[in-house]
């Protein structure tokens, strides 16, 4: 199966540091989930899939075509970026941000039609966020903006879908709902979350694990080999068993 979304040879700086260093990942259908300890590059690499940030080297690849070579609009249609810390939407309520989804397929002076308003819906609904379809946006907790954010990045209907962060905020039973959503969109969509919550990211298909800039790891979750490198990545501080899905337990003792 060729990649939706590859990126090749990557090198990155920011302030003249170079964060990351020569890496290639391809990305297919299914959910990849990258993780790593802090400052491994996790963000950065998003945000070069996304095409938000200048190379320093290598080249990143949408349908086997380069990033720079789309115009903007039809880009967006293909994918969609959602932030760490994603835009609150100003005086917006609930519907309106999710609307904003539409942009790519409506333009600035577009009149949302039938296909809009069932795409924001349907993305409402999978988010779990239709109850406050007309309530400002300022006025939820950061758990429920997180999903209307998320909503809004689904109204796209990209089929490349780059998560920052998503289950930040979330209480353990939408974290629940949001992998079970992740592993339903897999069948269609490149589902690529950048994720702290180890249990969380052993749910996806594949787990990318970064380290200082560079690859680490990157195979199946019930891989004993994905396993154990995961578990030196983060120093020996958890400690994975097999099983599906794999379970995850913190090592107290020295």
């Amino acid at each position: 199966m060729k990649p939706l979304l590859e990126a090749r040879d990557l090198t990155v700086a920011l302030s003249g540091r170079e964060v990351l260093h020569a890496l290639s990942l391809p990305v297919r259908l299914g959910w990849t989930a990258i993780v790593g300890p802090n400052g491994a590059g996790k963000s950065t690499l998003l945000k070069a899939l996304a095409g938000l940030l200048p190379l320093r080297q290598g080249e990143v690849l949408l349908q086997e075509r380069l990033l720079g070579q789309w115009p903007l609009a039809a880009r967006a249609r293909e994918l969609a970026w959602l932030a760490q810390q994603g835009d609150s939407g100003g005086d917006l309520n609930v519907r309106q941000t999710v609307m904003l989804g539409r942009l790519p397929h409506l333009g600035l002076l577009g009149t949302p039609g039938p296909a809009d308003e069932r795409a924001v819906a349907k993305a409402m609904q999978l988010t779990e966020c239709s109850a406050w379809a007309e309530r400002p946006l300022a006025l939820l907790s950061g758990g429920e903006r997180q999903r209307v954010l998320l909503a809004r990045v689904l109204a796209t209907e990209a089929r490349v879908l780059l998560l920052d962060e998503p289950t930040s905020h979330l209480d353990a039973p939408h974290q629940v709902a949001l992998a079970r959503l992740f592993r339903a969109l897999a069948a269609t969509h490149a589902v690529v979350t950048v994720l702290h919550d180890l249990p969380v990211a052993l749910l996806a298909d594949r787990v990318v694990a970064l380290r200082a800039g560079q690859l680490h790891a990157d195979g199946s979750p019930q891989d004993p080999n994905t396993q154990r490198a995961l578990e030196a990545l983060f120093g020996g501080a958890v400690r994975i068993s097999g099983g599906e899905p794999p379970r995850v337990h913190l090592e107290l003792e020295p």
